[in-house]
């Protein structure tokens, strides 16, 4: 990974342009061969038109935090908004807060919750509730804030997100981020206590402690939903946004909360909620204006298929990507970059280390032999292996938005 002194240069040496960036991005894009397949999701799709982007321009794989690391979606995608991944950590919960439009302020604590069923002796049935619906969800959530009877000295915020996702806030009453996780991960097992991972934290510990029991006292007569877990207890710090940093007026096109939530973070501009790729596109074609010079374009299905371990599901929703590329290359932008955030191979049905292909399309890129999309492919071409966080001084320099660096 770069200097500190490396991104202060290129924040010194962006500057303004009438030109417009488009990040293609579908989460999880890259895979692994199947053992019995003989070949990756990658090489199984009919990808004709990103094939045909691929052999006129530059192509290789990116790391997203660095050879052997596994990222979570937030790194992988500040890398990919040319943060530093390792220099900037942000946790799942704060997030998950932003990505449902929670104005949070310095200092607030935040986690992602799963709601989750626990058996009669306490121990995690199901992580994630049976996949309640969101009406659920919502249902859960009003009837916790309604019955919540937790002594504490601030401010307690649950806010559904998706299924039986949520965001748990608080404000105030001396809190301190360095709590450990209460989600096993796994079931069978009763939910890890919250502890505290510095003495200073041991009163926060307390306070998420009775606030758990009291919850699961609320829960008790619901089938499913009758505990939750704690995920990426973070406080929230502001970060400068795109563009503080390189003189960018972004937009965020995404449907899922945690993707928006890292598009708030960074400073984007959030498309009204889209439901699916097609209603994406829409809204990029619709969008496209003056107003704005760089479109984050988030497709999902090609990492949660992985993460299901469907071979087959995660080439279809390949090909559903490849599928929508042409009306994105009808609006002319001057800077396609098509990557991930990191890689999810369904034969490991779960993220990677594994660098992801990527395709970097502009007038003034080179043109490699490479003219198929995939993970060996992508191996031969022009960006080589690169850290994922290089792609943002390139798509800005290919933009024509990086003036000379010295005399």
């Amino acid at each position: 990974m770069h200097s500190p002194q490396y991104y202060t240069t290129i924040e010194s040496l962006a500057e303004p342009a009438k030109t417009r960036i488009v990040y293609y991005v579908a989460d999880g894009i890259g895979g692994l061969t199947h053992p019995e397949r003989g070949y990756s999701e990658l090489q199984a799709a009919r990808l004709p038109n990103l094939d045909d982007l691929a052999a006129r321009s530059s192509v290789g794989l990116c790391e997203p935090v660095g050879p052997g690391i596994t990222p979570g979606s937030g790194p992988g995608h500040l890398g990919l908004f040319g943060y530093d991944p390792v220099g900037i950590q942000i946790g799942r919960g704060v997030l998950s807060a932003l990505g449902v439009n929670f104005k949070l302020l310095p200092g607030d604590l935040a986690a992602r919750v799963n709601f989750c069923t626990l058996d009669a002796d306490g121990l995690v049935v199901d992580r994630r509730a049976g996949r309640i619906d969101d009406e659920t969800g919502q249902r859960v959530v009003s009837k916790v804030l309604d019955g919540l009877r937790v002594d504490f000295d601030g401010e307690i915020h649950f806010i559904a997100e998706k299924e039986h996702r949520a965001a748990l806030v608080l404000r105030g009453g001396d809190l301190v981020a360095e709590i450990g996780d209460t989600d096993p991960q796994t079931t069978g097992v009763a939910p890890h206590y919250p502890r505290a991972l510095v003495p200073a934290a041991a009163h926060t510990a307390d306070v998420i402690s009775h606030l758990i029991r009291d919850v699961k006292r609320i829960l008790a007569d619901e089938d499913r939903a009758n505990g939750i877990l704690l995920r990426g207890v973070d406080e929230y710090r502001p970060i400068p946004s795109l563009n503080e940093r390189f003189k960018l007026r972004p937009l965020s096109i995404a449907s899922y909360p945690m993707y928006r939530g890292l598009s708030r973070l960074v400073g984007m501009d959030l498309h009204p909620r889209t439901t699916d790729m097609e209603s994406e596109i829409r809204a990029l074609e619709s969008s496209w204006s003056d107003r704005y010079d760089y479109y984050f374009v988030h497709y999902k299905k090609s990492d949660s298929s992985g993460e299901d371990g469907d071979f087959d599901a995660k080439v279809a929703a390949l090909e559903e990507f490849d599928s929508y590329l042409p009306r994105v290359l009808e609006l002319s932008p001057d800077v396609v970059v098509v990557t991930g955030d990191h890689s999810t191979p369904s034969v490991l049905a779960a993220h990677s280390w594994h660098p992801v292909p990527t395709i970097l399309a502009a007038k003034t890129a080179f043109v490699d032999p490479v003219k198929k999309f995939d993970e060996g492919s992508c191996l031969g071409g022009a960006l080589g292996i690169r850290p994922l966080v290089d792609l943002m001084p390139l798509a800005l320099a290919h933009a024509g938005r990086l003036k000379k660096f010295g005399a």
